[in-house]
């Protein structure tokens, strides 16, 4: 899917129907034939563009003739077996010639969303550095965001820990611990391309331009404590909720083996009562069985009450 974005002097942002300079171009699973057109409308190698579209390129800067490729990853919710997980796919920014504003990426992504649906202030498709900061920008605050989200999840999991029995909420926290690896390492990786923009060498910043890309780093370095912070947080928590699953398993085995014991006591009176000898005056005593009833309730209270005393029960 191909659209092409461009925004007016005020800012208003409209689609078009073709490609002009200062247009941004939103690629989101493009088929061979889209680009292919594109490649010979820009005038750019479709190997080049190609690129973008591998799901394991890992975050960087790369040049080819008067184009710029900046690849970042950008994190996403990821559904599978009723479990949800943040994972992370690469987004590719080309500037070509200093006149068209690319993206491509293998789905779409709440970043771009904003920008399609106006939300961002100051954004102009023809401003192409100040516009491919403030993407830079927006997709740190992204993982800070999925970081809180997280960081409830485990809350939730924590006031779940208590009564917990089975392996589900540990699963969860597996889950969660495997996003937390996810973002840390893209949030490294997209320090990287920050850093490389921020000396200057790339691209062209003006003052405002790299302010903006100041705060970015510094909310992607943010980003990084955080989840660094979480996973030790979350990890300990792991361990901690093994050893509470543990441990609510053996109390359940303790107080079966209570009620086992204290029904074994009736059976065992009833057993003995039933043998074939003689029981004196109680053979044809008519009271008998309730006699016999209430014995195995007096012994059956008071192995409840001892193991009551040991806290079996």
């Amino acid at each position: 899917m191909v659209k092409i974005y461009k925004t007016d002097l005020e800012g208003k942002l409209s689609v078009i129907s073709n490609i002009e300079p200062g247009c941004w171009i939103d690629m989101v699973m493009p088929t061979d034939e889209e680009l292919t057109k594109l490649s010979e409308q820009l005038q750019v190698s479709k190997e080049f563009l190609q690129r973008g579209l591998d799901k394991e390129e890992q975050p960087r800067v790369d040049v080819e003739s008067d184009s710029k490729m900046f690849v970042v990853d950008v994190p996403y919710v990821h559904t599978r077996k009723q479990y949800a997980s943040v994972k992370t796919i690469p987004l590719c920014i080309i500037l070509v010639r200093d006149e068209y504003f690319v993206t491509l990426s293998l789905k779409e992504n709440e970043v771009l969303d904003e920008f399609k649906e106006g939300k961002v202030k100051d954004f102009y498709t023809y401003k192409k550095s100040r516009f491919m900061i403030q993407l830079l920008y927006k997709i740190a605050t992204s993982y800070l965001k999925y970081l809180n989200v997280i960081n409830q999840n485990m809350e939730l999991a924590e006031d779940a820990m208590v009564k917990a029995t089975k392996n589900k909420e540990l699963v969860k926290l597996m889950g969660l611990e495997k996003s937390l690896v996810y973002i840390t390492t893209s949030l490294k990786s997209n320090g990287i391309v920050l850093e490389k923009i921020l000396k200057g060498n790339t691209i062209d910043l003006y003052v405002d331009d790299q302010e903006l890309l100041e705060d970015a780093i510094i909310e992607n370095n943010q980003g990084i404590e955080t989840s660094n912070l979480y996973s030790e947080i979350l990890s300990s928590m792991t361990d901690t909720f093994a050893t509470i699953i543990s441990n609510n398993l053996n109390v359940v085995m303790k107080f079966l083996a209570g009620i086992t014991i204290v029904l074994s006591i009736p059976t065992m009176v009833a057993s003995f009562m039933g043998m074939n000898v003689p029981l004196g005056p109680f053979t044809d005593n008519p009271m008998s069985f309730v006699l016999l009833v209430l014995i195995a309730f007096m012994l059956s209270l008071v192995v409840a009450y001892i193991l009551k005393k040991k806290d079996m029960l």
